[in-house]
């Protein structure tokens, strides 16, 4: 059996990080895989950036890596840059886009936002065109296959759609859950060479009130904002005269 851990959207929280890490280590599972936005947001960028690399079997790019490397230079993103040493920002900057992996007959696409863009969003009310179009190939992001079924995250929403006949997987947040306030991670398995796979959605709790202290002590730009989004689940857009 293969049992993969899928993560995404940690967002700097790192006491939502080692609550879920621990609970994958209880639960035995050694394939540890994250789609993007490890940074960004929240108040530890460089100890999340830490605990990837060091545990994480496969590491994809998210909007927020690709912000805080260079793409844009919101204050959001310099705060979190400045964190971070010039060997970290590169691995950021250079994470691949999507995975494509075969599990029993079906090639199965991991991606961050969408298959057509870090920043092309793919909600869970999306037409059925979009929808359809996220299983297509798109060589300019190295997605060679027809996708059978697709994980991603971005959305901070925990989802399970069927697209005619086709999985559509959101792995839900970790350290910015928009659905609920507590962190969530799935678990997917894949029983040798059987077609059939399960999806598991886990969420849990976590010391909210050490991650809150830590973002007060942390001189990073919109605390009130990112404190609000923990305690309430509810998105608080970050304006600033340079962008959202």
């Amino acid at each position: 059996m293969t049992r993969l851990a899928i993560l995404a959207d940690l967002h700097a929280n790192l006491a939502a990080t080692l609550a879920v890490h621990a609970d994958i280590q209880r639960r035995g599972i050694s394939e540890i895989w994250v789609l993007g936005d490890l940074v960004g947001k929240g108040p530890r960028p460089r100890e999340v950036l830490e605990w990837t690399q060091a545990y994480a079997t496969r590491v994809i790019q998210g909007n927020w890596d690709a912000r805080v490397a260079g793409a844009t230079h919101r204050p959001q993103d310099l705060w979190p840059r400045s964190k971070l040493t010039p060997e970290q920002l590169s691995y950021l900057g250079e994470l691949p886009y999507g995975i494509e992996e075969q599990f029993g007959g079906a090639w199965w696409r991991f991606v961050h936002a969408s298959s057509h863009g870090l920043f092309h969003r793919l909600y869970p009310h999306s037409s059925l065109a979009d929808q359809l179009e996220a299983f297509t190939p798109n060589p300019r992001f190295n997605l060679t296959r027809h996708a059978d079924a697709l994980v991603y995250a971005d959305v901070h929403e925990a989802l399970l759609l069927d697209v005619e006949g086709r999985p559509l997987i959101n792995c839900g947040s970790v350290g910015n859950p928009l659905d609920s306030t507590l962190p969530c991670y799935l678990i997917l398995e894949f029983q040798g060479g059987s077609p059939a796979h399960s999806a598991t959605f886990v969420r849990l709790t976590y010391d909210r009130a050490e991650e809150i202290s830590a973002a007060e002590a942390s001189g990073m730009p919109f605390t009130r904002e990112y404190v609000t989004e923990l305690l309430t689940g509810a998105y608080q857009k970050r304006r600033a005269r340079t962008g959202e």
